[in-house]
């Protein structure tokens, strides 16, 4: 849940919003994802991974690219 909620949070701010427009919005998503993993019984991390893609686009479509295009992989 932290981790979901910082990487919305540095994907909104890098989409140039507020803190407090990133904070609502990493604060959102990661309640949804977190409330949507409850209801799984296996799930891989490339699930988790389009569906917070899915979930920013609601809020920021730039922040979602942002999230999308920008996966730290070291």
């Amino acid at each position: 849940s932290r981790k979901i909620y910082g990487s919305c949070y540095f994907a909104c701010r890098s989409a140039h919003l507020s803190e407090k427009g990133a904070e609502k919005i990493a604060e959102k998503v990661s309640t949804s994802a977190t409330n949507w993993v409850k209801k799984k019984k296996f799930i891989s991390s490339d699930d988790i991974f389009k569906f917070l893609v899915k979930e920013l686009k609601n809020y920021d479509e730039d922040a979602s690219f942002l999230f999308e295009t920008h996966r730290d992989i070291s």
